[in-house]
């Protein structure tokens, strides 16, 4: 293995000097490589000097690149994978994250992030609302590998740091307008506004407004046919209910700062946010049905037919496990809709009701015949308040105070049919206040550089999940409360004993508490009906109340909550951990450094939230932990007309914690451990004036090295499994981009001509690794032209995907609730967007 991976390393090593990859810097006025100063280690330093392998971009690189949200900078980042939205999440502010392999792929409130994301140095805890958008960021830093060190637990495979603009000390306007295709009218503003000699303030906006891509159909016929009414089952609201289009956006956001700064020792910056998201659900179709469990027992009951155990060809094909449970009126009584039975074998044609299967797969893949709930509202908004003093020349204090709220209710149809099949919605409500303080310094001539600190963050909060399976069979009802609190202490130093030689040592002692009561439920009491009906003695009679004995008998903890999945009580877990960093640098010359590290973070464990099945104990799982070694080189080459960058790296993963589904329940558990090994090369060249080219490849080996037991899934027809040796999920082994730029006068002005094409290989888009779910290798191309004017404004027009390349983004094998369903990625689109500065 140490072979394999020394040989590994000299050949990406050695590649730099032919392979094109990338740091994402525009040309310096002389006609050079800009610098971008990022603060990756907790204080301000030119990226190139920072022993991390790290994408930085700035405002103008993300502007002319069309990236508008976190998620848009997965094509351009090697060895990550950026989604907008997971499996039904119904949003696409819901970021799914992975670096090198590492990451997490739902937005439940019980399932921490594996990549960090942070606003202005505050940490945000979900990954709702993650997917931030980007009115007036000044840069944004992608660190890749455990950053637990410095920034702390959940960032296990890196951090995304949005720095936004400071306010500036004279008046500026600097905004967009932005139209296209679906409808797209967007707006972005950056206002400037001195207060004072020493005070300073900015008011940033944003908003958008775009249709949906994704167009609502009726299904032809369904006006002929019974269905129960949505609203006749619980649910988080009803909301946008018929026909429409989905994956919409009617959105806006605020931001405010004002910052003080007469010179002295003392500054303060006070900023303040505020998001609206008001979208339709994301795009979602149904790929394909099965006719396994709740489909095939809908389907018996509609024909009034019995199915025997093992039977694949009654009722539409497929054992419909309950059909057999208890003869007619066994099928008749497990419904919360008791009239579902029979209706199409009886005299009445006018309560016939339309089976679920294949006919409501549409042959356009931008068509549903869903009619249910279309809606995702989320708020979120926060404070913070950022000190610096000045202690001496050479050491600063600092200290970071934020709160934060989010609250979101979002409602989906995902069974793409005129049936009351698979509806999920859900509330959350989720509270944060974190506190960090720093000490930064330095010592012997700027030889020793270092940074202390401490770190305490408390987070509460709870998700209401309801979700109706075949038209009432089972009706999830599933209150949850969750709470955190954490503190943490770390350091790190910096030595540079010579010109040559730096070494680094960091580590950061981390203690977490945790809490947990989950209340989920089945609105139908399934299980009791099922009991009634095989003729369990103590549930002869479960009208009009269930028995305690029948509760007992049937499995459910919770004496006078029949109903209740859950034992009753506040659950506790508590964590401990170090997570220490390791570099060595050395520096043949000014421009070129090369470097070797060695760290480990970890990412919290929790309990499983989403039952179907009563338990005498919560389900847990424990964190999971990486152990990362890195090689890489930075330099600046040729009188900065080269930037070349390369990282070579292997992770030892342990405690995968990864979703399974148990049934109809997708649950969360350590799969077991894995071995990653990679390397990205990255490339910034400027051969002649206004001509630039940003270019990058990455590559990434993540395989199983042991599975749990409990986590094993053979393949089958459906699925390729999980198994020693198999690939993890939402990770593509390949990744290649590049993005010539050359920019040309013209009269007064300029023009800007920009291309961005990037390669990605396939991936599976779940643990189960669904082949109907697997996304292929793709081929994304943007492009623009934009004129820059000598007298503050400019004028852009561009098309996004340019090749109408369409891929599955975000899906769910939902087999024993009889679908297979997924979002596509946005087709081709234009825009037109004018700017204006000053």
């Amino acid at each position: 293995m140490k072979l394999k991976f020394t040989a590994l390393a000299a050949t990406a090593l050695c590649s730099t000097v032919a392979l094109p990859a990338f740091a994402q810097e525009a040309q310096s006025d002389e006609g050079g490589i800009a610098e971008i100063v990022v603060t990756a280690q907790k204080r301000a330093e030119n990226v190139q000097d920072v022993p991390i392998a790290i994408s930085a971009f700035t405002a103008e690189a993300l502007s002319e690149r069309a990236v508008t949200s976190v998620a848009s900078l997965s094509n351009i980042s090697p060895n990550v994978t950026l989604d907008a939205g997971t499996p039904f999440s119904g949003s696409s502010a819901v970021l799914s994250a992975y670096i090198r392999g590492i990451g997490a792929n739902d937005f439940a409130f019980n399932i921490d992030p594996g990549v960090g994301i942070y606003l202005d140095g505050v940490y945000l805890a979900r990954s709702v609302g993650a997917n931030q958008d980007l009115p007036d960021v000044e840069r944004i830093e992608v660190l890749k590998g455990p950053q637990g060190t410095l920034f702390g637990r959940n960032t296990i495979g890196g951090a995304i740091s949005i720095v936004t603009h400071d306010p500036g000390k004279e008046f500026r306007f600097k905004g967009d307008l932005t139209v296209g295709k679906f409808g797209l009218i967007q707006t972005r503003g950056t206002v400037d506004l001195p207060l004072g000699e020493s005070l300073s303030s900015s008011i940033a906006f944003s908003t958008k407004n775009r249709n949906g891509y994704l167009k609502r159909i009726a299904f032809p016929g369904a006006s002929n046919f019974d269905s129960t009414p949505i609203t006749n089952y619980k649910a988080a609201g009803y909301d946008n209910i018929g026909l429409g289009s989905e994956g919409g956006d009617n959105s806006w956001n605020l931001r405010g700062k004002v910052k003080y700064d007469n010179g002295g020792s003392i500054r303060v910056t006070l900023s303040g946010d505020y998001s609206n998201i008001d979208q339709s659900q994301l795009a979602n179709r149904l790929i394909a049905t099965t006719p396994a469990v709740f489909a095939g027992t809908y389907n018996c009951a509609i024909q009034g037919t019995i199915a025997a155990p093992g039977d694949t060809t009654t009722c539409g094909g497929g054992p419909p496990s309950f059909a057999y449970l208890g003869g007619i009126g066994g099928l008749n009584t497990i419904f919360d809709n008791p009239t579902v039975f029979g209706v199409n074998a009886d005299a009445n044609p006018s309560n016939n009701r339309l089976p679920y299967d294949n006919r409501f797969v549409t042959s356009d893949i931008d068509t549903s015949y869903a009619n249910g709930n279309n809606y995702s509202k989320l708020k979120s908004y926060g404070g913070a308040g950022t000190i610096e003093v000045d202690l001496s020349d050479d050491v600063l204090l600092k200290s970071i105070t934020a709160y934060r709220e989010l609250h979101w209710n979002v409602g989906m149809d995902i069974d793409g049919s005129p049936l009351n099949f698979l509806h999920t919605s859900f509330t959350m409500n989720q509270y944060q206040f974190s506190q960090e303080l720093q000490l930064n310094g330095s010592a012997m001539d700027k030889k020793l550089n270092y940074v202390l600190g401490a770190y305490y963050f408390k987070e509460a909060g709870d998700l209401h999940d309801y979700v109706t399976f075949a038209e009432g069979l089972l009706q999830v009802d599933g209150p949850n409360d969750l709470s955190t609190k954490n503190y943490a202490f770390f350091g790190q130093v910096d030595y540079r004993p010579t010109e040559q030689i730096g070494i680094s040592i960091g580590g950061r002692y981390t203690h977490e508490n945790k809490l947990f009561e989950g209340f989920q439920s089945d609105a139908n009491g399934l299980t009791y009906k099922i009991l009634n009906q095989v003729g369990v003695p103590p549930c002869a009679s479960i009208n009009p109340t269930i028995s305690d004995a029948c509760r007992i008998a049937a499995g459910f903890p919770n004496a006078g909550q029949p109903l209740r999945y859950y034992i009753a009580g506040t659950q506790k877990k508590s964590f401990n951990n170090f997570s220490p960093k390791v570099g060595l640098q050395y520096h043949p010359s000014d421009d070129v450094m090369t470097y070797a590290s060695w760290s480990k973070g970890y990412k919290t464990g929790g309990w499983t939230t989403r039952l179907s099945n009563p338990l005498q104990t919560a389900p847990d799982f424990d964190e999971e932990k990486a152990t990362t070694w890195e090689v890489g080189v930075k330099s600046t080459l040729i009188d900065r007309k080269l930037q070349l960058n390369a990282a070579v790296f292997t992770t030892k993963y342990a405690g995968i914690q990864l979703n399974f589904q148990q049934g109809v329940s997708p649950t969360i558990q350590n799969a077991g451990d894995a071995r990653i090994k990679g390397f990205e090369v990255e490339l910034t060249a400027a051969p002649a004036d206004g001509f630039l080219i940003n270019a990058s490849v990455g590559f990434t080996d993540s395989k199983y090295t042991s599975v749990l037991p409990g986590a094993q899934v053979a393949a089958n027809p459906f699925q390729a499994g999980v198994f020693p040796g198999a690939d993890l999920p939402k990770t593509p082994k390949w990744k290649f981009n590049i993005s010539p730029r050359y920019e040309l006068a013209v009269g007064e002005g300029k023009v800007v001509l920009l291309a961005d094409y990037t390669r990605t290989s396939s991936l599976w888009n779940d643990t189960e690794r669904a082949y109907l779910l697997q996304r292929p290798s793709t081929d994304m191309l943007n492009g623009s032209i934009t004129y820059k004017s000598g007298n503050n404004w400019d004028i852009t027009a561009g098309m996004t995907n340019i090749t109408d390349e369409r891929y599955l983004v975000t899906g769910q094998a939902q087999i024993a609730g009889g679908q297979f369903y997924g979002t596509y990625s946005r087709p081709r689109e234009w825009y037109l967007k004018l700017g204006l500065d000053f």
